[in-house]
């Protein structure tokens, strides 16, 4: 098995996703700020979708994510867009929190590590 570490979209401050030994990292991820929780969650998972595609893997290799709400009172409207989202039979171990996100107009945070195939 390669060893190395294989960095997707690195920046200055991080990496979007990071692979090493059949493990993919995924930064956090979030949505367009001034849309509700439903519509940055459709948007995260979007971009989830993106990178786990980048890297080699998708949704159903998914092995757990974080998820992070600014308001854990909207846990139903990011379960909305989390359910139309998930794979059945597929779906991951999964935390949910409620944290004060990096900036107020980010209302929902996700992260997820996923397996190569």
């Amino acid at each position: 098995m390669n060893t190395d570490i294989t960095r997707i979209e690195p920046g200055p401050r991080m990496s979007q996703a990071v692979i090493h030994r059949g493990i993919v990292w995924l930064a956090g991820q979030v949505g367009n700020p001034g849309d509700g929780v439903q519509a940055q969650t459709v948007t995260c998972l979007a971009e989830v979708d993106r990178l786990l595609a980048l890297a080699g893997t998708d949704k159903t290799r998914i092995l757990s994510a974080q998820v992070w709400l600014a308001d854990a009172g909207t846990v139903a409207e990011m379960n909305a867009a989390w359910e139309q989202w998930a794979a059945p039979g597929h779906t991951p171990a999964r935390a949910t929190g409620e944290s004060r996100l990096v900036a107020p107009e980010y209302l929902v945070e996700v992260i997820v590590t996923a397996a190569l195939p």
